[in-house]
């Protein structure tokens, strides 16, 4: 049987998210194409609220693609008979709002649902959430427009709803809070200011469910210093290129590598992580930052739960460590979303 599968792309808040979405789309849809066992269509959102429905991801497909209102995209899509939705969307009504549309049309998608998308993007509430089920967590406030910060540096400030790490700064004077809380406020209304927590090291995990179980995948750890990158910054993470294509500066191996399991780090890890799927709600797969201390205890920092099945998304490269090639974990995916 040839699953009908609906990628859903693009942005309906800004251009660099569209093109960031399009850049993971556009690898997942080179990497996962088989013609005999998927009928494969694109749906393209544009900042304007227009839907789209292009050959492919390419800026000529998109821009020939006829502009629809809403009304006609779901026409369209129903007429399709889609079997599952996989959503690339970035922008946060494409991580709440639009995957809302799909249990609306009762069209199931992979990935969690959009009330746990809205709670992890809030930074603050998602750290409450783990640390009420046991999860170390770096201590903080939440400072709304006009509030000051009473926490001492050195601290983290940060956006508390922005991505890549955009904003965020090290403070370790005083002096130096008004630059910051400026720069977190120019991707954010609301700003988290979280105690630093000495390095250490910091990873990310994935956890996938499979027949209902937890499986932790390898730790990607990232390269962080005390001397010279004491925290990770957007310029870690993402840049735009001459041709004005965003490419993924984090999957440089100067950058970022996966832990050998073995490493004693693991399975510390991996326990605060099944803590945090479970207590956030998760569903299908996950994915968690972790700062580790010097005495090699993880402290939370942010759940990104985010898998675009490129190759160079994350669980994507951790399950390919694991044995778990991305055609299969892409199989595995789609089958646990229609249960």
């Amino acid at each position: 049987m040839t699953l009908r599968i609906l990628h859903l792309v693009g942005s309906a808040v800004s251009d660099f998210h569209a093109d960031l979405s399009r850049l993971y789309a556009g690898g997942c849809l080179q990497a996962t194409a088989d013609p005999a066992s998927y009928d494969v269509h694109v749906a393209y959102v544009t900042p304007d609220g227009q839907w789209r429905f292009p050959a492919d991801l390419g800026p000529v497909a998109i821009e020939a693609a006829e502009p629809v209102p809403l009304a006609r995209a779901v026409e369209r899509i129903v007429s399709w008979g889609i079997d599952v939705v996989v959503p690339q969307m970035f922008c946060l009504p494409g991580m709440t709002t639009y995957r809302a549309l799909f249990d609306l049309l009762d069209i199931p998608y992979v990935g969690n649902t959009p009330d746990v998308m809205a709670l992890t993007a809030d930074k603050a509430r998602a750290k409450a959430v783990v640390a009420a089920a046991g999860v170390r967590v770096p201590p903080g406030e939440v400072l709304r427009p006009g509030e000051q910060p009473s926490l001492e540096p050195p601290v983290v400030v940060k956006p508390t709803d922005a991505d890549n790490s955009a904003g965020v700064v090290l403070v370790r004077d005083r002096a130096d809070y008004p630059v910051a809380l400026t720069t977190a406020r120019e991707h954010g209304r609301d700003v988290l200011v979280e105690t630093y927590v000495e390095l250490g090291r910091e990873v990310r995990c994935g956890v996938l469910v499979q027949d209902g179980e937890l499986v932790c995948l390898p730790l990607e750890e990232y390269a962080v210093s005390t001397a010279d990158k004491p925290v990770r910054t957007y310029e870690d993470k993402l840049r735009r290129g001459e041709d004005g294509e965003l490419t993924l500066v984090a999957k440089e191996s100067t950058r970022a590598w996966i832990l050998d399991v073995d490493d004693p780090l693991t399975e510390r890890v991996w326990a605060a992580a099944r803590r945090c799927h479970v207590a956030l709600g998760c569903r299908h797969y996950s994915l968690f930052d972790f700062r580790i201390d010097p005495d090699g205890e993880p402290w939370f920092l942010e759940a990104g739960l985010y898998c675009s099945f490129s190759p160079q998304s994350v669980v994507a490269v951790m399950a390919a460590a694991a044995g778990l090639p991305l055609r299969t974990l892409f199989g595995r995916v789609l089958q646990e979303s229609r249960r």
